[in-house]
């Protein structure tokens, strides 16, 4: 009888035991549990390879928990909300004619610039209904002399303002959307995304979101920034079903554009942050 007891005493201690698992842990205080600084968990169901709401490298995905407890990838268990780009490198990191805008005075217009990574196409997202989308980015921007053949820093404290926003296209046909789903023009457009190089004339329009600007002035060609400095905003609109791509316009205005008043400024020369939600609704 004394064994029979032991031996069921046995049992229960190491049933307890044997129900906490530890990795790199030989006292585990919760059912799994994971030690290591620098140890992290990995789920080969959750992959860019293995679930298409991964959304890929430079990509931030979020996990949620369903009603069953089971982790899962971009699904909220709300069809209404849809995670539809996250990502903290969505333009190119160059300093070319792609990226470059040249602005001589107070233009009325914005230029287009930066070329997503990926392409337009890589780039795209679709609405499978009627939606509100919500925009949130923080692009870089690199300003120079543009009287200068080389990246000369500006030094002249003149005030500049470097101004930015996003418009969509449709990525069939690379048309700008110049209004919402109500047909009435974002942000109070329509807006010019394509100034000729005169300043005086537009070439193309289009509906611009998170207009945003910052000034900027420099007085030393050794000190001040000027590089991968930031325009961060949110914005908000109404589209229908379709398949977009999120495109960026700027400008630089400058009161006085004698000697070396005029700017030029690259767009996304660093890290761009974009994300896009969709709200959809019922109609």
């Amino acid at each position: 009888m004394k064994k029979l007891y032991l031996f069921f005493w046995m049992f229960l201690l190491v049933f307890e035991i044997l129900a906490q698992v530890g990795i790199n842990n030989t006292n585990p205080q919760r059912g799994v549990h994971l030690s290591g600084a620098t140890e992290n968990v990995r789920i080969e169901g959750l992959n860019a390879l293995n679930n298409n709401n991964n959304l890929g490298p430079g990509s931030t995905s979020k996990v949620y928990v369903n009603s069953e407890g089971d982790l899962v990838l971009g699904d909220t268990g709300d069809t209404r909300l849809s995670l539809l780009v996250d990502t903290n490198n969505y333009l190119e990191n160059v300093e070319n004619p792609t990226s470059i805008i040249i602005q001589t005075g107070v233009n009325f217009g914005y230029n287009t610039a930066g070329i997503p990574v990926g392409g337009i196409v890589g780039a795209s997202f679709t609405l499978t209904q009627n939606a509100i989308l919500e925009v949130n980015y923080s692009v870089t921007w690199s300003i120079y002399d543009a009287n200068s053949l080389d990246k000369k820093r500006l030094d002249d404290l003149r005030a500049r303002v470097i101004q930015t926003g996003i418009y969509f296209i449709d990525t069939a046909t690379e048309v700008p959307i110049v209004n919402d789903l109500d047909g009435i023009p974002i942000n109070g457009g329509p807006w010019c995304i394509d100034t000729n190089s005169s300043g005086n004339g537009c070439l193309e329009y289009g509906g611009l979101l998170g207009l945003t600007g910052q000034f900027y002035n420099n007085g030393s060609q050794v000190r001040g920034s000027y590089k991968n400095i930031r325009n961060t905003a949110s914005d908000y609109v109404k589209l229908g079903p379709g398949t977009y791509t999120a495109l960026f316009a700027a400008r630089v205005q400058v009161e006085v554009i004698t000697g070396g008043g005029a700017a030029k400024m690259y767009l996304g020369s660093g890290n761009d942050n974009l994300q896009i939600i969709a709200h959809y609704y019922e109609q």
